[in-house]
């Protein structure tokens, strides 16, 4: 079954899209700098700058990167921070210099930072440095020349000065690091000012980000995402929800990390192209913080993980904010549950709409239009230009109301991964993606997630894969052998659960967690262990972790 759209698609949805509509991202932004000059593009901490303003500091960083630090097109330039004003200036700014942005996640541990570095070749990185000791830590045995460092209220005016000084003295948020050959981001932007920026002609097929996402293998692996893959994204995303945004007054709330690729597209480009304004919440585990945020905005969208929902309903004074003005509130990077939707709409009487998407489709491969509006338990109708499969194990196409393995073919389909031509080989059949999603198509044209075909674990909207875990825990000596598994939880939809078998009897489970928490991200870490004298396996002595989880 291959199908863009049936025949009842969502009325005013138009079927395709140009994926050459702008030649690059750069387009998009000179276009809405221009148009949008004196609106503001990005809010965060009470503090906003412009369009103009983006614009401006965002050439300053550019003409730094060429002139002084010599970066050419094509060149990684990692970026490691939360989400803060600095970071649609240094995204912006590298792309201008003709680089490709490496998104990095602040809270990797040194062993992924590094690795990250490694296998992107970034000689640069902009890191904040709350998380400048990991960074110290791999430095040396990295391709990284350049360090650029940035505190997080460098660009909060008068206010920032009292920002750092709590963070690193009263909060103590900045552990000690020794980078004595690290750059300024202020004397960045300062000297750049009066450096010329020589422009880059990009093309669609040019790398824009090398966005990294988890593999079977446990090894983080580079999608690279061109220019066009993201434009098409881009077009896709207006042309479900065109008629929702206004031009130029509309303001999402950005508390999901930019470096993951749902905030990076949903809200850093879509309102950046459409004049919106993203308001920035650095923290939003602080929910009495965050809800305190919110109360000073009448902010006209959010996006968020199903757990984000479920925290703000469960956060004294939410269900007292203005909602008046909420017409969008979009969901994704895990399932909506229907109790947390139908909850939503009684507080705020605006829908959850759900959407679909991986890293390596940029990420949006469907969603539930606006025109519908409503929560379905769907992941909606595939975006325009984008045929679906389900498959069968077998390889054969399944029956409506079948579930299958859902294959994307689309304009936002990925390059492959970087430098991986057999996990390229392995994920693409032709122009076809296989998402490793197990999914149904019902006789309306809306689509539902039914399972994950492979083992992954989806804690809070992150891929865990169960091979990472693993090799890691069984580096403790006194692992025999150990298999991940995700359970349920309320709180982030799944956790990890390791199964293991001892070598050293006196082992603990506080043992078994310590050991996978100094070399883990924190959502990565087991939160169950069980002890088991065998574990279930193959013919071949492959590990059944699906028995295991049942």
């Amino acid at each position: 079954m291959e199908k863009t759209w049936l025949n009842n698609y969502p009325s005013g949805v138009p079927a395709d899209i140009d994926p050459e509509h702008y030649s690059s991202l750069l387009d998009i932004y000179e276009q809405s700098i221009v148009k949008f000059s004196d609106k503001p593009a990005y809010i965060n901490m009470g503090k906003s700058i412009t369009f103009a303003e983006l614009g401006e500091y965002a050439d300053h960083f550019a003409a730094y990167l060429q002139n002084t630090l010599g970066v050419k097109k094509g060149d990684a330039v990692a970026v490691m921070m939360p989400n803060l004003l600095q970071y649609p200036v240094a995204l912006l700014g590298i792309h201008r210099a003709g680089g490709v942005v490496v998104n990095v996640n602040p809270l990797y541990t040194p062993r992924e930072l590094e690795h990250q570095l490694i296998d992107s070749n970034a000689k640069t990185i902009v890191i904040v440095s709350n998380f400048a000791c990991t960074l110290d830590k791999i430095l040396a045995k990295t391709p990284v020349e350049n360090v650029i460092l940035t505190n997080m209220g460098d660009m909060l005016g008068a206010k920032g000065f009292v920002v750092d000084f709590v963070v690193k003295y009263v909060k103590k948020m900045v552990p000690a690091f020794s980078l004595p050959n690290a750059i300024r981001f202020k004397d960045v932007l300062n000297q750049g000012k009066d450096l010329t920026l020589k422009p880059v002609q990009l093309t669609g097929d040019d790398l824009a980000f090398l966005q990294y996402t988890g593999g079977t293998t446990g090894v983080s692996k580079g999608a690279m995402l061109t220019h066009r893959n993201m434009v098409a994204n881009l077009e896709q995303v207006s042309a479900l929800l065109g008629p929702c945004l206004d031009e130029g007054k509309d303001t999402i709330v950005t508390a999901l990390p930019l470096y993951h690729i749902f905030a990076l597209t949903a809200n850093c480009l879509l309102f950046l192209k459409y004049g919106g304004t993203n308001l920035l919440i650095t923290n939003p585990r602080d929910m009495p913080g965050f809800v305190k945020e919110l109360s000073k905005y009448k902010f006209t969208a959010i996006s968020g993980v199903n757990t984000l929902f479920n925290g703000l309903l469960n956060t004294p004074g939410f269900s007292e904010l203005d909602f008046s003005s909420l017409k969008l509130s979009i969901g994704g990077g895990m399932a909506v549950q229907r109790a947390v939707a139908e909850r939503w709409l009684e507080a705020t009487k605006c829908d959850l709409l759900e959407g679909y998407g991986l890293t390596e489709c940029a990420p949006v491969v469907s969603f539930v239009p606006y025109t519908i509006g409503k929560y379905t338990g769907s992941i909606g109708v595939p975006a325009p230009s984008t045929d679906i499969r389900l498959m069968s194990d077998e390889g054969e196409d399944v029956a409506i109301g079948e579930a299958g393995e859902l294959w994307v073919k689309g304009p936002q389909v990925m390059k492959g991964y970087l430098g991986r031509p057999e996990d390229t080989a392995h994920v693409m059949h032709g122009d076809w993606f296989a998402t490793g999603d197990i999914a149904k198509l019902d006789e309306q044209g809306l689509l539902y997630i039914v399972d994950r075909k492979k083992d992954m674990i989806l804690v809070s909207g992150f891929n865990v894969f169960p091979n990472e875990i693993e090799d890691i825990a069984v580096t403790h000596e006194g692992i025999l052998e150990c298999a991940a598994v995700g359970i349920p939880n309320e709180a982030s939809g799944e956790v990890v659960k390791l199964f293991v078998v001892k070598k050293d009897q006196s082992l603990t489970e506080q043992d078994v967690i310590a050991h996978c928490r100094e070399r883990l991200t924190g959502y990565k870490v087991p939160k169950v262990i069980e002890f088991r004298d065998e574990l279930p396996k193959s013919n071949v002595g492959k590990i059944l972790r699906r028995l295991l989880k049942d």
